[in-house]
């Protein structure tokens, strides 16, 4: 297989992330990508380098549609800058808006959602990301705030880590609850409909072991799905975009529209959405922008370090 590493930097900080990187590769069926964030372990990436592997090897399965209707990402930021990122979006009329960023305050989220709001108008939908980072009593306090901010929140994404505390929250059914890490970085993934904790769930491809993999969990799981990106190059987009194509169902916006927090892109054109929707297809990087998005000798290094100890030999 040819692989490719890339590093590029973000315009706004994101998951206390200022640049993303990332390993691509291709195989006899195009490409895939690989690239866990540097704070999971060996065991963890193995599913990553399992989706990025099915992307280059196998087609992807048959779509039932071909487009996605995606959100727009925001994060933590100001709300001069939120308000300009909902406006560039690309007609998206759903906003997921990150919250509970170490060391702001519930003001500055609640301003904020209000400018999103405002870009969003009346008739588009808000919801909000908080990553597991609130307790039980924190997220009891801060959603029903929240939602008046927003004029209303579409659903909350993981505001508590433990599946208890999300059915505690929806039992109280002041904001329905998404789940994400409770699915992709759960030893048990079902916990989570067992304990009635969730209205819809978040599915990620490369956490979950690619394509076919995220599909079986989705119907099993047999809740409402929004598919999600996890921070990658539209190589990576597009394994999500084949798993939403792919679902029977898709009733929400989808969580794929985030190259644009990518200060540049290692394909021609890349994923980003036209009125509010991302188009099924694949898509190859083109040689000059792997070049001008590669990553340099050290971090190349670490990256195809890291693939042989996720797969025990080296590329």
């Amino acid at each position: 297989m040819r692989t490719a590493c890339y590093s590029i930097g973000l315009r706004t900080r994101f998951r206390g992330l200022d640049r993303r990187d990332g390993m691509v590769i291709e195989g006899e069926a195009g490409w895939g990508e690989f690239s866990p964030f540097w704070e999971y372990g060996v065991e963890e990436s193995r599913a990553w380098w399992a989706a990025a592997h099915e992307a280059a090897t196998l087609p992807y399965p048959d779509p039932v549609r071909t487009r996605i209707p995606v959100n727009v990402t925001v994060p933590a930021t100001t709300p001069e800058r939120a308000h300009a990122i909902v406006t560039a979006s690309g007609g998206c009329r759903t906003a997921k808006v990150k919250v509970a960023e170490p060391g702001q305050t519930l003001g500055e989220e609640q301003a904020r959602l209000e400018a999103v709001r405002d870009a969003l108008g009346s008739s588009g939908a808000i919801r909000i990301d908080a990553n597991a980072a609130w307790d039980l009593d924190e997220a009891s306090r801060r959603l029903p705030i929240l939602d008046r901010a927003a004029g209303g929140l579409e659903y909350a994404e993981q505001p508590c880590a433990a599946v208890e505390d999300l059915a505690t929250l929806r039992r109280r059914g002041n904001v329905p609850i998404a789940a994400d890490e409770s699915i992709r970085r759960a030893a048990d993934p079902f916990a989570v409909v067992r304990a009635e904790a969730a209205d819809v769930v978040v599915l990620k491809v490369q956490p979950l072991g690619g394509v076919r993999a995220a599909l079986r969990i989705a119907e099993q799981i047999g809740l409402p799905v929004v598919v999600s990106s996890a921070l990658e190059s539209s190589v990576g987009i597009a394994a999500g975009v084949a798993l939403a194509a792919a679902l029977p169902e898709l009733p929400y916006a989808c969580g794929l529209a985030t190259v644009h927090l990518f200060e540049r892109d290692v394909v021609g054109d890349p994923l980003l959405p036209t009125n509010g929707e991302l188009p099924v297809r694949r898509v190859a990087p083109e040689p000059h922008l792997l070049e001008a998005a590669a990553a340099d000798e050290a971090v190349t290094a670490r990256w195809h370090d890291r693939l042989a100890a996720v797969t025990g030999s080296r590329a």
